[in-house]
C-alpha cells in the first residue's frame, strides 16, 4: 500500500522530512498543514491546557540565515515579567549587531524595527556569568526581572539545556523568549527532522512548565 504521505509530498527536495513529520502530527492527534507556497509547515496540538504551534519554514529573524523552528505557547498571566535566554554565540552576533546598527557618526540611536531581542540587550541587565553555573558556556540570560530569570533557568529547565548539544550545535542560534504571557522557542533547523523537531519539543515543554512555576 502507498504510503498517503510519501503520496502527498512526493519525492521533492523541498518536502525532505515532511512525511515523517506528518505521520508523527497524526499518529499524535496533533493538526498538520502545509504554509502557502509550500515553504514550511504548522503542527497544532490538541485544544488541551498545554496546547502549542509548532512552525518550520523561512525565518522570521533576520539574523538566522536558514530555516527556523518556531514553538509558541500561552504561559499565563505574568503581568510585565520579559526574560530571554540564547545561545552565546548568537548573543555575541546580536551584540555586535545592536552595536553597529544604534551608531550613526557621533550619533546613538535605536532603531523600533529591530527585532525585540536586540532591543533587550539594550534594555535590560544581563544575568550574571557565574549565577548560570554550567549553562555559562553555551547560553546567556537577561531579564527586566533577573531574580526571575535564575529561578526559570534552575533545576529541570538547566538540565534539559544541558543536553542540547545531542541535536543543537554550540554554534548554532537559539532563543527561548518569555514575554506578553507568551513562550516563544526559535532555533536555525536546516531540514525539518522529525530527531531535532522531538528534542526541541521537549525542551519547549520543560521551558514552558518552569515560567508557568515563575
Amino acid at each position: 500500500m502507498v504510503n498517503p504521505f510519501r503520496r502527498l509530498f512526493g519525492g521533492s527536495r523541498e518536502s525532505e522530512g515532511w512525511p515523517a513529520v506528518a505521520e508523527w502530527a497524526q499518529a499524535s492527534g496533533h493538526r498538520f498543514a502545509r504554509v502557502r507556497d509550500n515553504e514550511g509547515f504548522v503542527v497544532e496540538s490538541g485544544a488541551t491546557a498545554a496546547a502549542w504551534r509548532l512552525e518550520w519554514g523561512p525565518p522570521q529573524r533576520h539574523y538566522f540565515s536558514g530555516p527556523e523552528l518556531r514553538l509558541r505557547a500561552e504561559v499565563g498571566p505574568i503581568g510585565d515579567l520579559q526574560m530571554l535566554l540564547m545561545s552565546r554565540a548568537l548573543m555575541s552576533l546580536l551584540e555586535q549587531q545592536v552595536y553597529e546598527e544604534s551608531t550613526d557618526g557621533t550619533e546613538t540611536r535605536m532603531d523600533d524595527d529591530l527585532p525585540e531581542e536586540m532591543r533587550w540587550l539594550v534594555l535590560y541587565p544581563k544575568v550574571p556569568r557565574r549565577e548560570l553555573g554550567a549553562l555559562r558556556e553555551r547560553f546567556g540570560a537577561l531579564s527586566n526581572v533577573p531574580s526571575a530569570a535564575l529561578t526559570w533557568l534552575e533545576g529541570p529547565l538547566a538540565a534539559q539545556l544541558d543536553s542540547t548539544p545531542s541535536w543543537l550545535p554550540a554554534e548554532h542560534a537559539l532563543a527561548l523568549v518569555v514575554q506578553r504571557g507568551r513562550l516563544t522557542l526559535r532555533c536555525v533547523l536546516e531540514q525539518p527532522q522529525l530527531a531535532a523537531m522531538k528534542a526541541a519539543l521537549a525542551l519547549f515543554d520543560v521551558a514552558l512548565v518552569a515560567a508557568r512555576h515563575v
